[in-house]
Formats: C-alpha cells, structure tokens, sequence
C-alpha cells in the first residue's frame, strides 16, 4: 500500500508537521487537501507543492466547521486522513492554569481529532478501506513537568487510536498514531527559552539537558515524521498501533 492515487486530508497543514507529512504525501502520489484556520499558510504551502495540493479552511474543533468542509469534500473519496492539528497549550504548574486554558488544549488535541473521525469515517467505511493516521507525542507517555494540558490530550489521543481501530477494523479501516518526540523548530526553541527563563540558565542548557532524555541524544525533524506516516500507510497489517518516533526517550 501507498499514497499513491489517494485523497488525503492533513489538519494543521499549513506549517510545521503538517507541512512536512502533506509534502510526503504529494511526493508519494496523493492528492492533498491541506486543513487549518489560517488561509495564508494554508495557500502558502499548497503553492508550495503545486497542483496536488489544495487548501481549505476550518477549525477542527468547530463542529459546524468540520461538517462543512465534509460538505464541501463530498464528491472526494477520501481515504487518508492525518490528524495533525495541535496546540502546545501554557507552560505552567497545574494549580496556576486556568480553565479556559485547559479546555482550549483539548478542544484541538482531542475533540479535533474526534471530529474529523466522525466526519470521514463513514465513507471509508462505506468502501471497506481507508487510514486514519493520528499524530500523537511522545509527552503522551512520559512526565513533562509544567504541561499537564498537552500531556493529558496526547495521552487522549493514543487511547482513541486504540479503541477506534477495534470499532472499524472489521470494515477494513486502519486507526494508527505516530508519537514524535520532540521535533526540531521554532515550538521547540520557544520552550527552551520558556525554560531557561524559568532557571536561570540557557536555552543551551535546557536544549542538553533535553535531548540527553533520548538514546540517540537529539531530536527529530519534521522530515522524519513525515517519512513515518508514509511508513505507517505501508504497512496493511498495521492497526491500533503508537509508532514512537523518540530517539529513544521512551525506550
């Protein structure tokens, strides 16, 4: 199995990981509709890859939104969808995070993914066939101190992997997750500096004591998450599966 010849919807497909898997995608012979809020980076990216790719906004965690773009992608036979859209949330202690805070995290790392489930699970269905790849993280499975929020709607994330991929295996639909570990990039930098401030020290310190987590000492790229999800598709025996992509952090 490949892309090749396939739909494939990509949510946070304007920048960052989403870029980065749409252009694996493309490269692999899909067709790809990019997903996100913002029009600008959306366009960006789609002219980026050329004729293969198209951009179409929505915020995934807008029930009304996502039912309208499953209107407006009703004569798509989509077969892909890569649930990619995610925000880090506040960097803080629990007791200091409010609610509103709380419930933004989970209303895109979790009921995004649960809305666009339920929007395209049913043609692939329908079919016998279709992949629902969910980009999880490795902060699923480990302690990170000061994000509850994240942690907490990544672990969501793996657990919906699991029990969906029973609840449509037998249509012929494969549910997987990808956990990157920390992905090289300005979202990284960020929390290095957030952290450095936090200490006293540097973000090269922050960086060192970090990547020191993984066996492999450093982090990965967008590039390879791209490669794995490309990865995950080719393997037809692959179901409820968490593909960690750490470097080792939880090996």
């Amino acid at each position: 199995m490949s892309a090749a010849g396939r739909t494939a919807v990509v949510t946070g497909g304007g920048n960052g990981l989403g870029a980065a898997i749409a252009a694996h995608l493309v490269a692999d012979g899909a067709r790809v509709v990019l997903v996100g809020r913002r029009a600008g980076p959306l366009e960006a990216t789609a002219r980026h890859l050329g004729d293969a790719a198209r951009a179409e906004v929505c915020d995934v965690a807008d029930p009304d939104a996502v039912a309208a773009l499953a209107q407006r992608l009703a004569g798509e036979e989509v077969s892909v969808l890569v649930n990619n859209a995610g925000i880090a949330g506040p960097v803080a202690p629990l007791t200091e995070i409010a609610p509103d805070e709380w419930d933004e995290v989970f209303a895109v790392n979790v009921r995004g993914v649960f809305l666009m489930c339920r929007a395209f699970l049913p043609g692939m269905v329908a079919r016998g066939a279709g992949d629902v790849v969910n980009i999880a993280s490795v902060s699923g499975k480990r302690p990170l101190v000061r994000r509850t929020p994240y942690c907490a709607s990544k672990m969501a994330v793996i657990g919906l992997t699991s029990t969906l991929a029973f609840e449509v295996g037998e249509a012929g639909v494969r549910v997987n997750a990808v956990s990157p570990g920390p992905v090289e990039g300005d979202r990284m930098d960020r929390n290095f500096r957030l952290e450095a401030e936090r200490t006293g020290g540097t973000s090269e310190d922050a960086r060192a004591a970090f990547v020191g987590r993984a066996a492999l000492g450093r982090m990965v790229t967008a590039d390879e998450v791209g490669r794995a999800v490309l990865a995950v598709l080719g393997m037809p025996g692959l179901t409820g599966a968490d593909l960690d992509l750490s470097g080792g952090m939880v090996a």
